[in-house]
C-alpha cells in the first residue's frame, strides 16, 4: 500500500481523538447525557451519542481517500461502490442518532419504524446491484439485490447494538470485527475495502480511549448502527458473506437470548457491593453468561471483566472462522 494512503487513516484517528472532548462538553451542556448503569457508587450521567464524532471522522477520512484516488492515483475504480457505502452508512448513522434523541429509556424508535427506515439505508447498494448474486453455489438473480441485501443490511444494523450497555463494549467489538473483516478483505484482493474499514477502525480506537471503563462518553445507536451496516456492506461488496456470518455468531446467539426475553430484557447487570449480579433469574444475553462464568471462576464479576470475556469469545470465534475458511482466504 502506498504511504499516502495512510493519510486518511491517520486523519480520521486525529479528528476523532481531538473532537471527542468537545463533544462531551457540548453534550453535557444540552443535556444529552445518559445513566452509567453498572456502577455501585450511584447514578452517574455520561455524555451520549459520541458516535457522531466517529461517523464524522469516518466520513472525512473516506472523502480524503476518494480525493487521493482521483487526483493522485488517477484511479476511478470502485468509486461508485465507495459512494454507495458512504451514503448507506450516513443514512444508518442518522437513523441511529434520531433513535438516540428519542431516548432508549422511553423506548426510542419502535422496532417496526427502525426496520422501515433502515430499508432506505439498503437502497444505495440495491441500485448499484452490489455484490455477487451467487451464494453457496446458488444463483439468486434479482432476489439477491432486492431481498437478500436489504435483509442483511437491516439484520446486521439492528442487531449489532444487542451486545451493549457496558463501558467500551460496543467500540471494542467494532474494532475487533472490523479488523477481522479488513484482514480478510486484504487477503482476498479487496484492498480498497480493507482501507475503508481501517479508516473506521482508527476512528473507533480514538473513541475507545474515552469510552473504556470508566466511560466519559457513550457511543449511542448512531455508532452501533454505523458499525453494523458497515460490517454488512463490507461483507456484500467483498463477497465474504459466509465468513462474516460466522464472525457474527456471538450476535446471533445474543439475538436468540434476547428473543427468549421477548426483546424486552436489558443486558445490564445489577451492581452490588460484591460486584455485578445478573438482574434476572434467567440468562437473556451473553453479558449475563459472562457474569455467571466470572462468578464461578473468580467469585466476583466486574464490568471490565465482562467486556474482556465477551471480546475474548469474539476473538476465538474469529480465529476459528479464519481456520475453517482458510482455503477461500489464503
Amino acid at each position: 500500500m502506498e504511504k499516502i494512503l495512510f493519510v486518511p487513516i491517520i486523519l480520521s484517528f486525529l479528528i476523532s481523538l481531538f473532537s471527542i472532548e468537545k463533544w462531551i462538553k457540548k453534550a453535557k451542556q444540552i443535556g444529552l447525557v445518559w445513566e452509567d448503569m453498572n456502577k455501585v457508587e450511584g447514578k452517574k450521567e455520561v455524555a451520549g451519542s459520541g458516535g457522531i464524532v466517529v461517523l464524522a471522522s469516518f466520513f472525512i477520512g473516506v472523502l480524503v481517500y476518494i480525493a487521493i484516488k482521483t487526483f493522485y492515483q488517477k484511479n476511478n475504480a470502485n468509486l461508485i461502490e465507495i459512494f454507495a457505502l458512504l451514503t448507506s452508512v450516513l443514512i444508518a448513522g442518522g437513523i441511529g442518532f434520531i433513535d438516540d434523541l428519542f431516548g432508549w429509556r422511553k423506548g426510542g424508535l419502535s422496532i417496526k419504524t427502525r426496520i422501515f427506515l433502515l430499508i432506505f439505508a439498503a437502497i444505495p447498494l440495491v441500485v448499484i446491484n452490489a455484490g455477487e448474486s451467487i451464494l453457496a453455489g446458488i444463483e439468486f438473480g434479482l432476489i439477491y439485490p432486492l431481498v437478500i441485501i436489504p435483509i442483511g443490511i437491516v439484520g446486521a444494523t439492528t442487531t449489532f447494538n444487542f451486545i451493549a450497555g457496558y463501558n467500551g463494549l460496543e467500540a471494542s467489538q467494532g474494532i475487533i470485527l472490523l479488523s477481522a473483516l479488513s484482514l480478510v478483505s486484504w487477503l482476498t484482493g479487496n484492498s480498497w475495502i480493507s482501507l475503508i474499514l481501517l479508516i473506521m477502525i482508527f476512528s473507533l480506537i480514538a473513541f475507545y480511549l474515552f469510552n473504556h471503563y470508566p466511560a466519559k462518553v457513550f457511543p449511542g445507536d448512531v455508532l452501533t448502527y454505523s458499525i453494523g451496516i458497515l460490517i454488512a456492506i463490507a461483507s456484500i461488496l467483498g463477497n465474504m458473506e459466509k465468513i462474516a456470518v460466522f464472525f457474527f455468531i456471538p450476535y446471533i446467539l445474543e439475538v436468540i437470548l434476547k428473543i427468549r426475553g421477548g426483546l424486552k430484557k436489558q443486558s445490564f447487570g445489577k451492581m452490588t457491593s460484591n460486584g455485578l449480579e445478573n438482574r434476572y433469574g434467567k440468562v437473556y444475553g451473553l453479558e449475563h453468561i459472562a457474569i455467571k462464568l466470572l462468578k464461578k471462576i473468580k467469585g466476583k464479576a466486574t464490568e471490565k471483566e465482562v467486556v474482556y470475556l465477551i471480546n475474548l469469545f469474539q476473538i476465538a470465534i474469529i480465529c476459528l472462522g479464519l481456520i475453517l475458511f482458510r482455503k477461500s482466504i489464503f
